[in-house]
């Protein structure tokens, strides 16, 4: 009696384990039918755009053109705090614009049509040392913060450190 029970116990215990057996094998067969799945569906050609997505979600830009003047003052105090931040935070150093002569643009929309509506503008920075240095700086339709309003770029010629607009700010231009 006791090697019948132990007989159907062994019998039991060999079930179970090649049940779990069977069961990893399907794991990995169907892990790797996903896999390759997925791979299959990363490495299909692209295509276009169906008439659906087109229509509701790659709608393009839609701008208006509204783009502020070259002295519009809010586009000139985000000028003077960005430029305040990026001297303290980066350089270390107290110099602040305090004002700003001879302001002109220089260009607007000057690319192709389906391009950001920019404004391209000229001036003279008066910087608190008394320093005056030529601004470059572009107003731009929809680049602000989180694409909600206009956003402000510049370099002040002989004060971009940095280079990213080098040489001379040549590359803050239109």
């Amino acid at each position: 009696m006791l090697r019948a029970s132990k007989e159907a116990w062994s019998g039991a215990a060999s079930m179970r384990v090649s049940r779990a057996k069977f069961r990893i094998r399907t794991r990995l067969l169907a892990s790797a039918l996903l896999a390759l799945a997925f791979s299959a569906l990363c490495a299909s050609q692209p295509r276009a755009a169906n008439w659906f997505e087109k229509n509701f979600w790659l709608s393009g830009p839609n701008y208006d053109r509204t783009v502020p003047s070259c002295d519009f003052p809010p586009a000139l105090d985000r000028i003077i705090a960005n430029f305040r931040t990026k001297e303290f935070r980066f350089w270390n150093s107290e110099l602040r614009i305090v004002g700003f002569e001879d302001i002109r643009e220089l260009d607007f929309l000057p690319w192709a049509a389906q391009a950001i509506p920019r404004r391209f503008c000229r001036g003279i920075a008066v910087i608190n040392d008394g320093a005056r240095h030529t601004i470059y700086y572009s107003i731009a339709e929809d680049t602000g913060m989180i694409g909600m309003d206009w956003g402000v770029n510049f370099c002040v010629a002989g004060l971009d450190r940095n280079w990213a607009y080098n040489p001379a700010c040549r590359g803050a231009g239109p």
